[in-house]
């Protein structure tokens, strides 16, 4: 498979004049912040200017997030035409954007949860509510349930709204919490265990082409999605 080659290495799932399709390692932040650290962003804008001798700075368009320790699909648009036009996408909620999450316990085999979210932003946490309170903003997803055991399931989610940490705290609330999700379930593993969560299934209308692109990224092979076949 094609990659960055940058450090850390990403995943290229797809790419023509337009559309830079990755897999986001988990860890890695979609855009710089205060940390320094490495981010998606300026990983594939170095891919670009290295892989097509580009001189000056490159151009690249951010149309979506994913939470840091989230991994998996992500667009970035390489033309501003392309990003104009995925984020109009984006704001009638026409990109399709499925994740699996293995969480803790023995879920409904199907579920639709709303809640109204309230953000935190000097601890960078984020509590649900059955009800609308202060400046709470509503939440909506529903899921699936593809695999279970004793111990865990695997929720295939479709977010109705994109709210931040939504798909974890709103789990997180109903009693199942993800695996590795060191700020909402309770775990004492601290940070540096991957949480499990993966953006999965993305499917855009090319905004070029007139026609929907279906891309899919498969978890990994190791803990904790080793422990069900797929």
């Amino acid at each position: 498979m094609k990659t960055t080659r940058t450090r850390p290495d990403i995943p290229i799932i797809y790419e023509d004049n337009h559309l830079l399709v990755i897999d986001k390692p988990a860890g890695v932040l979609s855009q710089e912040d205060h940390t320094g650290d490495p981010d998606v962003l300026n990983l594939c804008k170095k891919y670009l200017k290295k892989a097509y001798n580009k001189p000056g700075n490159v151009w690249l368009g951010l149309v979506h997030r994913l939470d840091r320790p989230v991994s998996g699909l992500m667009v970035l648009a390489k033309t501003s035409k392309a990003a104009s036009r995925l984020s109009e996408e984006i704001r009638k909620h026409r990109m399709e954007k499925i994740y699996w999450a293995l969480v803790y316990g023995m879920t409904p085999m199907d579920s639709n949860l709303v809640h109204h979210l309230e953000k935190n932003k000097k601890t960078n946490t984020v509590k649900a509510f059955k009800s609308k309170k202060g400046n709470t903003k509503r939440a909506e997803l529903s899921f699936q349930t593809i695999k279970q055991n004793a111990h865990y399931s695997v929720l295939e989610v479709d977010l109705k709204t994109g709210r931040p940490h939504q798909i974890r705290v709103q789990l997180e609330k109903i009693g199942h919490p993800i695996w590795g999700d060191y700020k909402y379930a309770e775990e004492d593993t601290g940070p540096g265990k991957e949480l499990a969560l993966r953006a999965v299934r993305l499917e855009v209308k090319h905004p070029t082409l007139d026609k929907i692109m279906k891309f899919e990224a498969k978890p990994p092979k190791r803990q904790p999605w080793n422990f069900f076949e797929y």
